[in-house]
């Protein structure tokens, strides 16, 4: 019997160990890909008209298509890091990352509007404001209560951050609790 359960928690063992070991790859595939991903644009021709199978780009605020996907890269780049980042952090600060990931957003969305004729103009402010004032004092309060913690108990700084860390048990989870 007591043989039976030690195969039991070594096969739970390593395929924990498995799962993990794949997510985390997958995990570092997604963010060493991110060069490569960057640089597509360079296969886009300096024409103001790109023709492809699956659709036709006009470059009209722009002079060229392939001027207009280097800016769309520099900004979907970095969003993608930052979502990677947001969807793998267990640390109790990680919604202090949904502003950057709401600037960027705006961006690109204000990219794809062909009636704006710059992206990074002011107007992103009046859109980030709100949010920037739910996640600050969000955090704010979250912090407040590790420090009331510590001064209440015998517990060290990481320990509050173990109680506060968030390991959802699937990816759709993860989605889940954002949503």
């Amino acid at each position: 019997m007591k043989n039976s359960q030690e195969n039991d928690r070594s096969s739970n063992f390593r395929s924990i160990v498995k799962k993990t070991v794949t997510r985390g790859s997958l995990v570092a595939l997604m963010i060493a890909v991110t060069p490569y991903l960057f640089y597509l644009h360079e296969s886009v021709p300096k024409d103001k008209i790109w023709n492809t199978f699956l659709f036709t780009y006009n470059s009209r605020y722009f002079g060229d298509a392939n001027t207009a996907m280097w800016i769309l890269t520099g900004k979907i780049i970095p969003l993608y890091l930052l979502l990677i980042w947001f969807f793998t952090c267990r640390q109790w600060w990680y919604h202090s990352l949904i502003i950057p990931i709401a600037m960027y957003s705006y961006q690109i969305l204000g990219f794809l509007n062909d009636d704006l004729t710059y992206i990074d103009s002011s107007r992103q402010l009046f859109v980030i404001v709100p949010i920037i004032a739910v996640i600050i004092p969000s955090i704010y309060i979250v912090r407040a209560r590790i420090f009331n913690k510590i001064n209440e108990a015998d517990k060290s700084i990481q320990e509050l951050e173990d109680e506060l860390r968030v390991s959802p048990k699937s990816f759709w989870g993860t989605i889940k609790k954002y949503f």
